[in-house]
C-alpha cells in the first residue's frame, strides 16, 4: 500500500467507504459550497460524487497529529492511448491525437486543499505521493484537466496569454474543441503577459505540471456546473529534461 510521510503530513491511498466519503466532503467544502457551482442529485449530503469515483484510485493526505483530511485527489488508470475516450477530460475535449500515445497513462482529478488551510509543504507531499504512485506503475503521461475559479476569463487573461506563449501542447497531441463554451485563448490573445500578474493567478496544480514540463490545450472549457474554467494539461514524463526529472523524484524520497 503506497504511503508517503514528510514533516506533519502523510499520504495514502484510500482503504475503505468512509475514506472515499471523506474525500467527497473535502471535494463539495472545496468546490460546491458557496462558489457558485450547480448542485444537483450527485452532490447531496455535503458530498461530491461521480461515476467516475467507483473506477479511481482516492489520494488523501492528511495530518498526522489529528488525522485531518487536508488534501485529496483521484486516479484514474488508462492503460494506453486508445482508452483515453473513458477519461473525465473526454468528457470535454476531443482526445482522439492522444489515442496515439502508445503507454500507460493516468488522469488526476478532483485535486483539492482544504481552503482553511495554507501550507505549502502540502503540495510536496501530494506530488511526492503522485510521483511514487507513477514510479511504481510504470505510467508514461499524466493528465487530466486544471481549473481556474469562476466562468469570467478576463480574470485570468495574463495567465492565459503565458500559456499561449510557452506552454501549449505538441500538435501531435493537441486536444481539440469539444464543449459548447470554450475561450479559444491560443487565437484571440495576442499580448505579452505580465509575468508575476500569469503566475499569481495560476492553480497550483497548474504552476505545478507547467514547472515540470507539462503542456495544455489551446483554449478552455467554461464549465458552469462546477462554475469554473479549465485547461486540458498533460506531462509526458519520459520528454521531462534531466533536472525536471530529478526535482519530480526528489519529492518522493
Amino acid at each position: 500500500m503506497l504511503t508517503l510521510k514528510k514533516g506533519r503530513y502523510k499520504a495514502r491511498l484510500a482503504e475503505t467507504p468512509e475514506d472515499i466519503r471523506k474525500a467527497q466532503a473535502l471535494r463539495y467544502k472545496t468546490f460546491i459550497a458557496g462558489t457558485g457551482a450547480a448542485s444537483h442529485g450527485t452532490r447531496t449530503a455535503g458530498l461530491d460524487q461521480d461515476s467516475f469515483d467507483d473506477r479511481c484510485a482516492h489520494m488523501l493526505v492528511e495530518e498526522i497529529r489529528t488525522g485531518r483530511l487536508v488534501c485529496c485527489f483521484r486516479l484514474l488508470p488508462i492503460a494506453v492511448g486508445s482508452q483515453i475516450g473513458n477519461s473525465y477530460s473526454a468528457q470535454f475535449y476531443e482526445l482522439s491525437a492522444l489515442k496515439a500515445f502508445n503507454g500507460p497513462m493516468v488522469e488526476m482529478g478532483r485535486f483539492c486543499i482544504d481552503p482553511q488551510i495554507y501550507d505549502p509543504d502540502i503540495l510536496r507531499v501530494a506530488w511526492g505521493a503522485m510521483t511514487r504512485y507513477v514510479d511504481e506503475k510504470g505510467v508514461e503521461m499524466l493528465f487530466g484537466c486544471s481549473s481556474f475559479k469562476g466562468c469570467e476569463a478576463t480574470a485570468y487573461l495574463d495567465a492565459f496569454a503565458l500559456l499561449q506563449a510557452r506552454h501549449l501542447a505538441p500538435k501531435r497531441w493537441l486536444p481539440r474543441i469539444k464543449a459548447p463554451s470554450v475561450f479559444r485563448f491560443a487565437q484571440k490573445l495576442r499580448r505579452k503577459p505580465d509575468l508575476k500578474r500569469a503566475m499569481r493567478s495560476m492553480p497550483p496544480m497548474l504552476r505545478s505540471y507547467l514547472a515540470m514540463g507539462g503542456w495544455v490545450s489551446d483554449h478552455a472549457v467554461v464549465d458552469h456546473d462546477l462554475n469554473t474554467l479549465h485547461v486540458f494539461t498533460g506531462l509526458e514524463i519520459r520528454s521531462m529534461p534531466p533536472r525536471r526529472r530529478r526535482l519530480f523524484r526528489s519529492l518522493a524520497g
